[in-house]
C-alpha cells in the first residue's frame, strides 16, 4: 500500500476535521449551526478543493487530454469554489446567512456537476474516480448544512 493510502486510512481527515472544530469551539463569537457538520462541510471543502486541483493537474498529464477538457474545467472550477467555501464557512464574525447559503448552494451544486463529469472517467483514469468521490462527499456536506439554515 502507498504512503499516501496509508496516510488517508490513518485518519487525515478526521484530523483535519478536529482541528476545525476545536477552532470552532475556541471562536469567541456564537455560532449557531451544529459544530460537527460546520466542520465536517469545512473539511469536505478543504479536501475537494485539493482532489480537484489534482485531478485536474493528472489530466493534463493524460495521453488523451483533449477528450478530458470538460473534465479539466469542471475540476478547477470546483476546485475554486470549494476553497472559497471553505473560507467563508471558517469566518463567523458578522455571520450572514444568506451568503452562507448562497456559498453552500454553489458548491454542492459545483460538486454535483464535477462528481457526474468525474464519474464519466473512472473507469479509465483512478484520479477521476477519486475526484468523484470528494465531489460526492463534499456536496452531501452542503447539503446537510443547508438543511441548517432553511
Amino acid at each position: 500500500m502507498s504512503v499516501c493510502l496509508r496516510v488517508a486510512e490513518q485518519g487525515y481527515g478526521r484530523s483535519m476535521t478536529h482541528h476545525i472544530g476545536a477552532m470552532l469551539e475556541a471562536h469567541a463569537g456564537q455560532i449557531d449551526l451544529d459544530k460537527d457538520a460546520l466542520a465536517e462541510c469545512i473539511a469536505a471543502c478543504f479536501q475537494c478543493a485539493q482532489a480537484c486541483t489534482a485531478c485536474a493537474d493528472a489530466c493534463l498529464s493524460e495521453e488523451m487530454v483533449a477528450e478530458l477538457r470538460k473534465c479539466i474545467r469542471t475540476d478547477l472550477d470546483c476546485a475554486d469554489i470549494c476553497g472559497t467555501s471553505g473560507r467563508v464557512l471558517s469566518r463567523h464574525t458578522a455571520y450572514d446567512a444568506n451568503l452562507t447559503r448562497a456559498m453552500l448552494t454553489a458548491c454542492a451544486q459545483a460538486c454535483k456537476a464535477c462528481g457526474d463529469e468525474c464519474a464519466g472517467h473512472a473507469e479509465m483514469h483512478e484520479h477521476c474516480r477519486i475526484c468523484a468521490e470528494a465531489c460526492r462527499r463534499c456536496e452531501q456536506a452542503c447539503n446537510r448544512l443547508l438543511e441548517q439554515i432553511g
